[in-house]
């Protein structure tokens, strides 16, 4: 659901947050899941606080709108509590830095769990809001990466314990 500067699309998941968790911490796992077809690979190792860090080898190609090609984006996690919330910005190769915020929610419901994934571009840089690119993933795009979240931790990745 879009409000204002933000998506906000949920899901629920028959697995433990921890399981769901371990992926969106993984940065393989972010990969693993993208519904936008932009993220290629990623280099870096599991995140486990705010200021963590990993590289994503993107392909802008994939949306079809911007004539980027292949480029990399360092992912700052900007908010982190186990099993329950982490968030991120960006910076790549465009200054200033953009500003948006991508991350998810997670909510036990007993043997299932409540996904949110949001985006929010309510504090992007006014050079960016002038542009009126915003916002550059889709809701379906959102609600395809859950899908694919469900999907991806129903398969049972990942194999190795998280912690």
């Amino acid at each position: 659901m879009a409000t204002g500067d933000r998506l906000e699309v949920t899901r629920t998941i028959p697995a433990e947050a921890s399981r769901i968790f371990a992926v969106l911490t993984d940065p393989q796992g972010h990969v693993a899941i993208d519904a936008s077809g932009m993220l290629m690979s990623a280099d870096g190792q599991r995140v486990t606080a705010v200021g963590d860090e990993f590289v994503v080898h993107m392909d802008r190609e994939a949306l079809g709108d911007l004539p980027m090609g292949e480029y990399d984006v360092t992912v700052t996690i900007t908010q982190f509590v186990p099993d329950a919330l982490i968030a991120w910005t960006i910076l790549g190769t465009v200054r200033p830095p953009i500003g948006h915020v991508y991350g998810y929610s997670l909510q036990p419901q007993g043997d299932s769990t409540l996904v949110t994934s949001f985006y929010d571009w309510s504090q992007i840089a006014p050079t960016w809001r002038d542009a009126g690119i915003f916002p550059v993933i889709s809701e379906a795009n959102l609600k395809g990466t859950l899908g694919i979240l469900d999907r991806t931790v129903r398969r049972g990745y990942p194999q190795a314990s998280p912690r």
